[in-house]
């Protein structure tokens, strides 16, 4: 048995071991993500004439160009406003919903789980197209608000932020509930029962023993959420329409509309990096605000 193990023991005291070992993993890496983004950065600098297309002449115009214009700041702060929202409302909608599972019988929380996760079972484009037909002037929600007596006319959703963000919702909700399903796994019923036992009721050992526990799958999701919906182009595009754009949408269209690949380049990057700042910048500030809370 020790004869077994003698050269993965010898391999492991190799000093460059982990790297041989983590290498393959590093190339595909490198390869797929580093390599993309490098080239796209270089596209980026690059000057773009509308009668010789893109010069071999380095530039800082097309940034300069994003963070001076007022139509592309619009749309910056119109997709942090959208993936915010849709952030929050999955919040709100996906933690209650993850709790309430976690209590269910076996066989109705697979059903349930099923029917919550269905979406990701679905194209992105067959979601969005099915949104637009729903809400739609002779759609089903429409007719629904009308013979409830709530609105006197068909009230306009498609080619709005709010049919926008009503769809991303339902896009979105499964990751924060896979999300929080891995945290409220870990979660002890014990200590939920003992704080009953004392006195508390249900509402004070949801805020005060729950919902601490649950907040590092409540980040994750948060992010993931976050960084999906900013990034988001089929829903957007289809429901929003050509008036309400977002990055992912200014870029397609640079890129595709009229061929300004370094400007296209740019604001792709510049989506990068404020993703990167605001994912890393909240998740500091979460874990140094509730780092008791992370530590246990």
């Amino acid at each position: 048995m020790s004869d077994t193990f003698r050269p993965a023991r010898r391999l492991a005291w190799l000093p460059w071991a982990p790297w041989a070992l983590s290498a393959p993993g590093l190339l595909v890496f490198v390869t797929m993500l580093l390599t993309p983004l490098i080239l796209t950065g270089m596209l980026s600098f690059h000057v773009f004439d509308g009668m010789e297309g893109i010069k071999d002449v380095y530039t800082l115009a097309n940034y300069w160009e994003i963070f001076s214009d007022g139509y592309y700041l619009e749309i910056f702060a119109r997709t942090a406003i959208m993936a915010g929202s849709v952030t929050l409302l999955c919040i709100l909608l996906g933690v209650p919903e993850t709790i309430i599972l976690s209590r269910m019988q076996g066989r109705w929380r697979g059903i349930f789980l099923l029917v919550i996760l269905a979406p990701l079972l679905i194209s992105v484009v067959v979601r969005t197209l099915g949104w637009s037909i729903l809400m739609g002037s002779n759609g089903l929600i429409n007719g629904a608000l009308q013979a409830l007596g709530l609105a006197d006319r068909p009230v306009r959703l498609v080619f709005t932020m709010t049919g926008v963000v009503i769809a991303m919702v339902h896009v979105m909700v499964p990751f924060m509930v896979l999300s929080v399903w891995a945290s409220i796994q870990k979660l002890d019923p014990q200590v939920e029962s003992a704080g009953l036992s004392l006195g508390a009721s249900g509402a004070t050992v949801l805020r005060r023993v729950i919902l601490p526990q649950l907040l590092p799958g409540i980040l994750s999701g948060s992010i993931i959420v976050f960084a999906l919906s900013a990034s988001a182009f089929a829903t957007p595009a289809m429901l929003g329409g050509r008036r309400l754009k977002v990055v992912a949408t200014a870029a397609y269209d640079e890129f595709l509309s009229t061929l300004n690949w370094p400007l296209g380049a740019a604001i792709a990057l510049v989506l990068l990096v404020a993703n990167v700042i605001i994912i890393v910048g909240c998740n500091r500030w979460v874990e140094k605000r509730f780092k008791p809370v992370f530590e246990g």
